[in-house]
């Protein structure tokens, strides 16, 4: 008896934080376990999709020697994306200063410098005038052009 009410607190223990990590909201075990399947799906959704990103990015990478930049304007800052084949001793720190230059602070930002280079940064504007989009991608696009021509033979 002690045996199969310790095994019933288990499985009850389990299905709580089964629960908690798929935000399910259900009562009874079946709903739980739905809920999870229906997150489970998601999951594998949201990670096909980003295989496909992947794999996009590395062909159009491959196809392109030159770094690919995109900004995307968020109100009151930047979404900064910046892939590159190469990458070149110093090139983070020569984004980052041309960030400065703007005058946008780094509020948040993901690096690569393995064998490509990748970014992705989000900069708020810090100045009364505000910047353009072409303006971050051009000083974005300079400070890529300063630091792989000290570096590069071609």
């Amino acid at each position: 008896m002690v045996s199969r009410e310790h095994k019933r607190g288990g499985l009850h223990e389990k299905l709580q934080i089964l629960r908690s990590i798929t935000n399910s909201h259900a009562v009874n075990k079946a709903s739980v376990i739905v809920d999870a399947s229906k997150y489970i799906q998601e999951l594998k959704k949201k990670v096909m999709r980003l295989n496909q990103e992947i794999d996009f990015a590395q062909n159009n990478i491959e196809k392109t020697p030159l770094p690919m930049v995109s900004v995307e304007n968020l109100g009151r800052g930047f979404l900064i994306n910046v892939f590159s084949s190469k990458s070149f001793p110093g090139l983070l720190v020569s984004i980052l200063e041309a960030f400065e230059d703007l005058g946008l602070n780094l509020l948040e930002a993901r690096a690569s410098c393995t064998n490509t280079f990748r970014l992705k940064a989000v900069g708020g504007e810090n100045q009364i005038e505000s910047v353009d989009v072409g303006v971050v991608e051009q000083a974005v696009l300079q400070a890529i052009k300063n630091c792989s021509g000290s570096g590069e033979e071609e």
